[in-house]
C-alpha cells in the first residue's frame, strides 16, 4: 500500500518546481518557474515569495552562504538567503530557449540544463558551471534537461532528458560524467525532477502519471507514491530527519485543472535524504 500524501500548501504555483531543503534558508524552497518566484516554506506554513526574474528555474544553496538561482538562459548570485540575485553574463542568446533544471556534483560544480520553449527536439544543452563561473557543455542535442542528482558516494550520476521517456545513469570517472545508459523507463509518465536518497535509491518524479517511483540502485521498483493531481514535477527528500518526501506540481496547460494542482505535497518515507549538495561559486 502506498503512503498517503498530505497537502501542505494550496494550489499557490503555476508550474512549481525545483524543491530542495536547506537550513541556509530555514527549510524548503522551491521556484514557480514561469512566474519567476523563489518560494520558501515558513515554519507557520505561510510561503514567501521572491521575484528574481522572467524565469526561477531552480535554487540551490551557496557554499559561502546564500543561493544560486537558475535564470531565463543563465544563472544568478546572493550573498544572502532572502537577498535578489545578481545575474551573471547569459549562456545563451537564443530567446526561445529557456533554463530549466538544476544541481550540483559533490565537488561543487553546478549542473544546468535548458529545453527550448516549444520543446524542440535536440534544442538544449546541459552545461557544467564551475565555482568560479566559467562554463562548459557536458551534454549537446538535449531537449528538455531536467532532473540530476549523484549517488551517496559520488561514483554515479542520474539524469532525466525528459523527452527520452526514461532515466539515465552515468559512471562518474575524475569528475567526469562516462557511460551514460538507461536506468529505469516507466511504464507511464514522463521522468522530470528526481532525486537520491541516503541508500543510493533513486525518487523520480513521473509527469503526467501523478506519481513518484522510488527505484533501487539495481533498478527494482521500491515504491511508489500517488498524487491526487496529474502533474508531479520534482521531488527532495527534507524535515528535521531528512525522512519527508516534498513533492511539487504543476497546471501548465491544462484544459481542466484538477484543484490541487500547483500545490505542494508531502509523505513520510523510511528512508531518509541526504543534505543537498551546494554550489561552491
Amino acid at each position: 500500500m502506498s503512503p498517503t500524501p498530505e497537502q501542505v500548501t494550496d494550489a499557490i504555483t503555476y508550474h512549481g518546481e525545483g524543491p530542495v531543503w536547506s537550513p541556509v534558508w530555514g527549510g524548503l524552497r522551491w521556484v514557480d518557474m514561469l512566474a519567476g518566484d523563489v518560494l520558501t516554506l515558513r515554519d507557520d506554513g505561510s510561503v514567501d515569495r521572491l521575484h528574481v526574474g522572467s524565469v526561477a528555474a531552480f535554487v540551490r544553496p551557496r557554499t559561502r552562504g546564500g543561493y544560486v538561482v537558475g535564470l531565463e538562459r543563465g544563472i544568478g548570485l546572493a550573498d544572502g538567503p532572502d537577498e535578489l540575485p545578481t545575474p551573471l553574463e547569459t549562456l545563451w542568446s537564443d530567446p526561445g530557449v529557456r533554463m530549466n533544471e538544476g544541481g550540483c556534483d559533490p565537488a561543487g560544480n553546478l549542473y544546468a540544463g535548458s529545453m527550448a520553449y516549444d520543446k524542440t527536439e535536440g534544442a538544449s544543452t546541459l552545461y557544467r558551471i564551475a565555482p568560479d563561473g566559467t562554463a562548459r557543455t557536458v551534454l549537446s542535442s538535449v531537449t528538455v534537461s531536467n532532473g540530476l542528482d549523484f549517488s551517496p558516494d559520488g561514483s554515479l550520476a542520474y539524469y532525466d532528458d525528459t523527452a527520452t521517456g526514461r532515466t539515465d545513469v552515468f559512471d562518474v570517472v575524475d569528475g567526469e560524467l562516462t557511460a551514460r545508459r538507461p536506468f529505469h523507463v516507466p511504464d507511464d509518465g514522463h521522468p522530470d525532477g528526481l532525486t537520491v536518497d541516503s541508500a543510493g535509491n533513486v525518487w523520480v518524479a513521473l509527469n503526467g502519471a501523478g506519481r513518484v517511483r522510488c527505484v533501487s540502485p539495481a533498478g527494482d521498483v521500491l515504491s511508489e507514491v500517488r498524487l491526487p493531481v496529474r502533474l508531479t514535477t520534482a521531488c527532495t527528500l527534507g524535515g528535521p530527519d531528512l525522512r519527508d518526501l516534498y513533492v511539487t506540481t504543476s497546471r501548465e496547460n491544462l484544459d481542466d485543472p484538477e484543484p490541487e494542482a500547483g500545490a505542494l505535497f508531502r509523505v513520510r518515507v523510511d528512508v531518509p535524504g541526504r543534505s543537498v549538495l551546494p554550489f561552491a561559486g
